[in-house]
């Protein structure tokens, strides 16, 4: 059980969306207006939200600046972003301001509760404290959900982080997107670009040049993997 932050201004879309949280055993807040949005996650009462399922074209702030604003204030709330926008310049904007992931209209309701769900796991998984991950640089605390470059905090997402954390772990072994999707967020579906985005944000956090990564190298024909840094 999670509480959800549903912030549409679609009464149909909202009513949907709420009906299947409430299906799935979810509790759901909602909101009409992004400037409401943003006063809430503002507050105290925000600290009981467990993820924000934000739509892209709301009143007064669009979810995008929303979403922006959230992370500028550093917080590491799940974020779902819902939009009819769906080329993938929309996509990729969405992720680069730190959506955890990007749903276009019009959808079907149990895939969005699929994709709602393994953002949760991946946000509130809890395993034993493991060891801290470093590789060059870089320093993974998979535990407290930290990662810095020579001590300098990288403020990845949770997914950013999961994908980082998962290469580091394997460092010389090339995965295809297909097999990063599933290993590191339980997704059999979905747009493989997603995958492609995500890299390109990491690097740009973690890479000297991201023109020229190091770390993160593309291996040609397969996929990513973690190679040796120079």
């Amino acid at each position: 059980m999670a509480h959800i932050l549903v912030v549409e201004d679609d009464p149909t879309v909202r009513e949907v969306v709420v009906s299947y949280l409430q299906h799935d055993k979810h509790t759901a807040h909602t909101l009409i207006d992004g400037g409401e949005a943003d006063d809430f996650l503002n507050s105290a009462e925000a600290s009981g939200v467990d993820l924000v399922l934000l739509d892209v074209m709301l009143p007064t702030i669009d979810g995008i600046e929303v979403c922006r604003r959230l992370r500028q204030a550093r917080r590491e709330l799940p974020v779902v972003m819902l939009s009819a926008l769906g080329q993938e310049e929309d996509r990729i904007v969405g992720l680069q301001i730190g959506a955890d992931d990007y749903v276009t209209k019009p959808f079907s309701p149990r895939e969005l509760m699929l994709r709602i769900n393994s953002v949760l796991r991946r946000a509130n998984a809890q395993t034993e404290p493991t060891p801290v991950l470093t590789f060059g640089p870089l320093r993974l605390d998979t535990s407290a959900r930290s990662a810095s470059r020579d001590g300098i905090d990288l403020n990845l997402t949770v997914r950013e982080l999961d994908l980082l954390a998962f290469l580091i772990s394997r460092p010389g072994v090339a995965f295809t997107r297909v097999e990063l999707m599933a290993a590191v967020w339980g997704w059999t579906f979905g747009d493989h670009s997603t995958v492609t985005v995500h890299v390109r944000r990491i690097r740009e956090k973690v890479e000297s040049d991201p023109r020229d990564p190091q770390l993160i190298q593309t291996v040609w024909g397969v996929g990513y993997r973690m190679g040796p840094p120079r």
